[in-house]
């Protein structure tokens, strides 16, 4: 029996707890403080653009609803290395649809306002609120550039005054096959739209075609080439987005790209 045994006994007496993780301590008040800048800030933003209190109000509820994905992605990049992008998920069968959680708009909420320089990602399965946004915002810019599978019908807006870059399949009648455009093609034939004066509301739902048929890298790349043309030329960039098709780790480093998120 050692000399500590025969002073303690064969159980020795309970220590003290150790003291507070100081340096725990203030990670986790840096990021309490990082959190509630970026929160100020984008209110700021948000009052600075011209959003109504209503728009702000629904602006806000969507962040709130998306709050906790956000907080375990960053718990999750914190624990693990990033990773590249697994392929298989751009072309796995998509995960069962999840109920809505963001706010329930009443019906007689006016659309979302698009302002010169804004860029709004909609996460939707099919393009349909995007489409109600894009209709109803029209007469505020003089012409409008849709790239689009399938691109919707706008009531009221002359021919002369739209762009159509059909992708993944035939273009308007006479016009070239357009499905083999690139990401940059697209970008090419935007400029003209985009920096006339007065700019363009650009349209696109195409997003999970162009990551398919190029690379996710080239999407988010021209992703952010859109939203820097919109914020350079007075443009619009209005785009609809289907997060089921991403892992949850590119939908958000894709959304962060856009001024708001609904």
């Amino acid at each position: 029996m050692t000399a500590a045994e025969r002073r303690n006994g064969p159980n020795p007496p309970p220590t003290e707890e150790p003291p507070a993780d100081e340096e725990y301590a203030r990670a986790y008040a840096a990021g309490y403080e990082e959190g509630v800048r970026g929160a100020l800030r984008e209110t700021l933003e948000h009052i600075g653009h011209g959003h109504t209190p209503q728009e702000i109000r629904m602006l806000t509820a969507s962040r709130l609803a998306r709050l906790s994905e956000e907080v375990e992605l960053k718990r999750k990049s914190l624990l693990a290395p990033p990773r590249r992008p697994a392929w298989g998920s751009l072309l796995r069968p998509p995960a069962p649809a999840r109920p809505w959680s963001g706010p329930v708009i009443a019906a007689t909420t006016p659309p979302f306002r698009l302002l010169p320089g804004h860029s709004l990602l909609v996460r939707e399965e099919r393009p349909a609120r995007a489409i109600e946004i894009l209709r109803a915002n029209v007469a505020a810019f003089p012409r409008v550039a849709v790239v689009s599978m399938r691109p919707p019908e706008v009531p009221g807006l002359p021919a002369a005054h739209r762009v159509d870059l059909t992708v993944g399949g035939p273009g308007p009648a006479g016009a070239p096959d357009q499905g083999a455009l690139t990401p940059g093609e697209i970008s090419g034939r935007l400029r003209d739209p985009t920096e006339a004066p007065g700019g363009a509301l650009v349209y696109v739902d195409a997003l999970e075609f162009l990551a398919t048929e190029h690379s996710l890298e080239t999407m988010v790349k021209f992703v952010h080439w859109l939203v820097t043309q919109a914020q350079e030329t007075g443009s619009a960039l209005l785009v609809s987005f289907d997060p089921r098709s991403l892992d949850v780790r590119d939908v958000s480093r894709l959304e962060r790209a856009f001024e708001s998120v609904l």
